[in-house]
């Protein structure tokens, strides 16, 4: 097995390499504006580093968010691409998961916030670092503050809005190292991962003008 694993639904562009038993490459950047620009020569650096070529991978792994519509489908489209050049399977692993497992956290249950921007989060409730208990969700911070009083939580969107998570924790961003273990961790259990498309949860911030005035040459 060597999973070739990637996240752009957060201000990360991070990706990692998994060998099946551990991570064996992995690279990340923070920058929510150039997703589309870092993604490919990151996946090079870390082919590099692990002395390995692109054909030498056996499956994709790819974060579906939920994430901004722009820098999610990034990496998904990406993911997509390299699983049909290759011919290798792309599974789908939710970026709040991710952070769950990479999250320093003994025992739960625990909060993972992402930032959603429009001073909302994407959130889920987790039971420990593996066992997620609600699907996720896009709220205000304020309106979800009865639901998450006095539990842990993890993520920008946790250390974001102390007043809602008091009790915030790194990691900030989802690593590709914490998916790729992830995914592996379960695919060696005989899970099903999910399909590879994006957890958007809301419409794209981009919208076509409504009553707009159309105009046709004469």
């Amino acid at each position: 097995m060597l999973l070739l694993a990637l996240d752009t639904a957060t201000p990360a562009v991070t990706v990692a390499l998994h060998d099946g038993t551990d991570v064996i490459a992995s690279s990340s950047q923070v920058d929510a504006r150039r997703h589309g620009e870092l993604l490919l020569p990151t996946v090079d650096r870390v082919l590099a580093e692990a002395g390995v070529r692109l054909d030498a991978v056996t499956g994709v792994v790819v974060g579906i968010g939920p994430g901004p519509y722009t820098g999610l489908r990034v990496g998904l489209m990406t993911a997509d691409t390299f699983g049909l050049v290759l011919g290798v399977p792309v599974y789908g692993v939710c970026t709040l998961d991710g952070l769950a497992y990479a999250a320093d956290i003994e025992k739960g249950p625990f909060v993972v916030a992402t930032d959603a921007r429009r001073k909302e989060v994407y959130w889920a409730r987790y039971a420990d670092s593996r066992t997620r208990l609600t699907e996720p969700a896009v709220d205000r911070p304020a309106d979800i503050a009865a639901e998450v009083a006095g539990l842990p939580a993890v993520g920008a969107g946790a250390l974001l809005y102390p007043d809602t998570f008091p009790q915030a924790h790194e990691p900030e961003h989802v690593s590709a190292a914490a998916l790729a273990a992830l995914a592996a961790e379960r695919l060696a259990a005989g899970e099903e991962l999910p399909a590879p498309r994006p957890l958007y949860l809301r419409r794209p911030d981009a919208q076509v003008p409504k009553n707009y005035k159309v105009v046709t040459p004469k």
